[in-house]
């Protein structure tokens, strides 16, 4: 079974969003994705200053089974990037929700955050 965090917002294609105290959200994908990509070997993130729309590519994670794109889950700028993925991209799969985050946005749009799936809602879409 895997692990949804009650105090974060989902998207159907895996990722995960979370609200910071600064106004900016991180963005990581979620247990279960991690779990179904299994062995993660590299991430390519964004850039920092990239302006992302609403479903836009923002990267790319693969895995020893795939190659899968991420997606921005609201619009903003990327304000940080996690550097040590570059080093250890297994982080996404020993901490997806706290050391293996992929992106930090500055929202363009807060209030896309809000049209996000709660954990319940993702966990019935993962069921």
């Amino acid at each position: 079974m895997s692990l949804v965090l009650n105090h974060l917002k989902y998207v159907e294609s895996h990722e995960w969003v979370r609200r910071e105290d600064d106004g900016t959200v991180t963005i990581g994908i979620t247990d279960h994705a991690q779990d179904l990509l299994g062995d993660v070997v590299f991430v390519e993130l964004p850039e920092i200053g990239t302006e992302l729309v609403k479903d836009d590519q923002a990267g790319v994670v693969e895995s020893v089974k795939a190659a899968s794109d991420i997606y921005a889950p609201i619009s903003g700028k990327v304000v940080a990037i996690n550097e040590n993925l570059e080093a250890s991209p297994d982080l996404v799969n020993t901490s997806p929700y706290e050391e293996g985050w992929f992106f930090v946005l500055e929202p363009t749009n807060p209030s896309q955050i809000d049209q996000l799936l709660d954990a319940e809602a993702y966990e019935q879409e993962i069921a």
